[in-house]
């Protein structure tokens, strides 16, 4: 464990340690953040009459401890020895049992080994911003914050991971490989909003304790819609507040969005010193930099800007891979990893935006049904036959994919926010392509779940369980932890879901914007030029340097990939190329196969062996 624990010493460069009690072995890398003299881990707790009874692992934050530690101790005379959030989550556990897991608000993968019962106990957050991994072979169990160390330790756990091929026609579609699984065949996350219980020699038993349901109420008149923008106002403001606790400097991201404008304004009022950090390109129209320069100095925070070239994206992205441990073919984790790397010289925790969207319905795609309300009017027989018509209309050519998606029900032809490949192209490509493999195996389970709902709420629902935390979070958790640092995400709170998955869609969705309530919730808050601003979202110019400088970066990628039992590489030059003469924009699909080809030469091939850096911060306050 203490020789695996270097695979991941970039998630806690501040002190290690191991410990082997009864048939548990523990390892802990630690980014200290609160209580940093006290609440080493593992650490071990227990009530006044068996004080070692609990050893508990625990990455995250638990924002609400303080609230929790006087709740326990007036109710059961809880006995504290450190003033961290990690003892907190023990006593919960011992007072309350597992439905003490609903108590925290935070993010959050712990496990707890209680050595008088035998049993672990442990969990994952709501929404999945904190990874947890896990493996079962002949001689045990293990979980990890990251699969590297699955991988290293998989020969004395009894386990041989080989790809997982359905997972990559998921990846492929998605962009991402959809929880519980990942690429390699034995190893496994625990899904978000999980807990589970494991009595060694046994398999774990999960259970789903945030089941994330949307209760949308009625809003009557202009008095009811007011005072539901000032509830979102507060559990917003109450949310920031608490994500500010730490026992070190805390900075934000600034986008030229709402989501991180609003996030930042909030940390200003607890930090008058905060400063703010974005990233951009050179090129024209897929840089937000000047937006979010303009919001910093309306806010009042100093500002930090870092742009990023195509050669760096092309030289960092097979250790960028390597942090990932599957790959995402989200070009915009990139440039993420190297604002990471400037702010972590400046702090060691950044607030961010994620999840505004999901929560309060800014995606321009969830505008859909409304444009396609009048193929639901239109009879079945007939749907099917105009998506029959639209397969004959070339590629490219308008009109196409409007006439394809209203010939689909929704649960057809929406499964999040990444579509890369359509069957058609992945049958050109994918060499073990399986027409039984579907996004339904993905979104089948989320759909049932809001059978009775309206289609935007739908949508929503699914995005929390595949986009969300396959993606978003994903790279937000993955490429500040490659540096060290942490990212915390207000908008995915309890309190602040609770309010946001009340509002009507005639308040998240109108004919003119996205995210209609929390733009009337913050109009006071984020400044006039950024409040209604189209959403342009975190663009990568990958569809001009796949066309020019980098071309022949990627056709040597590919040449020298030794994926040939899987993808069909004459297929992907001719991509390539199609994409460079202009003939149609093939640079999502370009990329996640680049991606994937990097990911299988580091962690199948043994080809690719970045050098991983020593976590080194030079301050530069």
């Amino acid at each position: 464990m203490e020789a695996a624990l270097r695979c991941m010493r970039h998630r806690g460069p501040d002190e290690s340690g191991t410990r082997r009690v009864d048939e548990v072995v523990f390892g802990f890398n630690r980014l200290a953040i609160i209580d940093i003299e006290h609440s080493h881990q593992p650490l071990t707790w227990g009530p006044p009459e068996s004080p070692s009874r609990y050893t508990i692992n625990f990455n995250g934050e638990v924002y609400n401890y303080l609230e929790l530690r006087a709740e326990l101790t007036e109710s059961h005379g809880a006995v504290f020895h450190t003033d961290g959030d990690t003892e907190t989550i023990v006593a919960a556990y011992h007072y309350l049992g597992p439905s003490a897991i609903t108590k925290l608000r935070g993010m959050f993968a712990f496990m707890i080994w209680d050595s008088e019962r035998g049993i672990v106990f442990g969990g994952r957050d709501p929404f999945g911003i904190k990874p947890l991994y896990w493996a079962q072979g002949q001689s045990g169990v293990a979980f990890a914050s990251e699969k590297k160390i699955l991988l290293e330790i998989a020969p004395v756990l009894g386990v041989a991971p080989k790809m997982n091929v359905k997972g990559l026609q998921h990846y492929l579609t998605l962009q991402y490989v959809p929880e519980p699984a990942s690429l390699h065949d034995r190893i496994f996350r625990v899904e978000s909003g999980h807990s589970f219980t494991l009595v060694p020699g046994q398999a774990p038993r999960f259970e789903r304790y945030f089941p994330a349901q949307f209760k949308v109420r009625t809003v009557n008149g202009e008095a009811e819609a007011n005072a539901l923008y000032d509830e979102i106002t507060a559990a917003l403001r109450d949310s920031v507040a608490k994500h500010m606790r730490a026992d070190v400097t805390v900075g934000s991201f600034l986008s030229g969005g709402i989501d991180s404008t609003v996030v930042a304004a909030l940390a200003k009022e607890h930090n008058p010193d905060l400063i703010t950090f974005t990233t951009g390109f050179e090129r024209q129209g897929f840089s937000e930099v000047d937006v979010a320069a303009e919001s910093a100095a309306l806010i009042g925070v100093k500002h930090v800007v870092r742009t990023v070239s195509a050669q760096e994206m092309m030289d960092a992205l097979p250790l960028i891979t390597w942090y990932l441990d599957d790959p995402v073919a989200d070009p915009a984790l990139v440039p993420l990893w190297f604002i990471a790397r400037e702010a972590r010289q400046y702090v060691k925790v950044v607030l961010s935006g994620e999840g505004a969207d999901e929560l309060f319905g800014g995606y321009t795609i969830y505008r859909e049904p409304l444009s396609l309300a009048a193929f639901e009017k239109v009879p079945g027989a007939l749907r099917k036959a105009m998506g029959k018509v639209s397969t004959k209309i070339p590629h490219g050519v308008r009109g196409k994919d409007l006439l394809r998606r209203g010939s689909l029900t929704l649960e057809e032809r929406y499964y999040g926010n990444a579509r890369i490949f359509l069957d058609d192209h992945l049958r050109q490509v994918l060499r073990t392509y399986d027409p039984a493999v579907s996004h339904v195996d993905v979104t089948a389970q989320p759909y049932r779940e809001s059978r009775d709902w309206d289609p935007v709420t739908r949508m929503q629902h699914v995005d929390l369980f595949t986009w969300l935390r396959g993606d978003i979070l994903v790279k937000a958790d993955k490429m500040t932890m490659a540096n060290s640092l942490e990212l915390r995400v207000p908008f995915l709170d309890p309190e602040v879901f609770k309010i946001a998955s009340q509002i009507p869609t005639e308040l998240k969705i109108t004919p003119e914007t996205t995210k209609f309530a929390l733009r009337r919730a913050i109009r006071d808050i984020v400044p006039a030029h950024v409040l209604n601003r189209r959403k342009l979202g975190f663009p990568v110019p990958i569809r001009h340097w796949l066309k020019d400088e980098m071309h022949d970066w990627a056709v040597d990628v590919v040449r020298s990939s030794q994926t040939d039992q899987y993808i069909d590489k004459n297929a992907v030059l001719r991509l390539i190329e199609e994409h460079r003469s202009g003939v149609l924009d093939h640079s999502r699909r370009i990329w996640a196969l680049l991606v994937f080809m990097i990911w299988h030469g580091i962690f199948v091939e043994g080809r690719i062996q970045p050098v991983v850096p020593e976590p080194q911060y030079p301050v530069k306050l």
